[in-house]
């Protein structure tokens, strides 16, 4: 299963389109969002750019989460999960979480596949280790907003564990 992994739209509806059409091309079936989408119709954006299930987390700028809620309650593939989420994905266990200090720490409890985060908008991949001898990637997307640099995705397949960055054109 390839799974889009978003971060930190910030309402850059020009932005989140690329990055639709980005999870098109690569055929990715499920969307994790990490947060920040700060406008609750950026929800509307995402199911209508996206069929598949679409797992989306709380950001620190995600303001009306009332509104959040009753926009996700219209859509049976958006699961609104508030500030973290544990989902199975095409046989793997995922984490997703707007912060990276407590992405890193739930990455090293051996528990999960794959951790993605978001917050600091800044590209991330990262194989980190644990005690169990069990290998997550950590990876944090960058951003759709685009204010630190060029607008990033990712992209994790679950058959081969391996995650990639890819940057939408401007």
């Amino acid at each position: 299963m390839q799974i889009a992994i978003f971060s930190d739209s910030h309402d850059n509806l020009a932005g989140v389109d690329r990055a639709l059409a980005a999870a098109k091309a690569a055929d990715a079936q499920a969307l994790l969002h990490c947060g920040d989408l700060c406008a609750p119709f950026v929800l509307d954006r995402l199911v209508a750019g996206f069929a598949g299930p679409i797992h989306v987390v709380f950001g620190n700028n995600d303001g009306d989460g009332r509104l959040l809620q009753t926009i996700a309650q219209k859509y049976p593939q958006i699961h609104l999960h508030g500030i973290y989420a544990e989902v199975t994905l095409g046989g793997i266990e995922a984490g997703l979480i707007h912060y990276p200090e407590p992405a890193l720490r739930i990455a090293q409890s051996g528990r999960l596949d794959l951790v993605a985060y978001g917050h600091n908008h800044m590209k991330k991949v990262e194989i980190v280790e644990n005690s169990v001898d069990k290998s997550c990637v950590l990876v944090n997307p960058g951003e759709i907003l685009g204010m630190r640099g060029k607008p990033t995705v990712a992209f994790y397949n679950s058959a081969t564990r391996v995650c990639e960055l890819e940057e939408l054109g401007l």
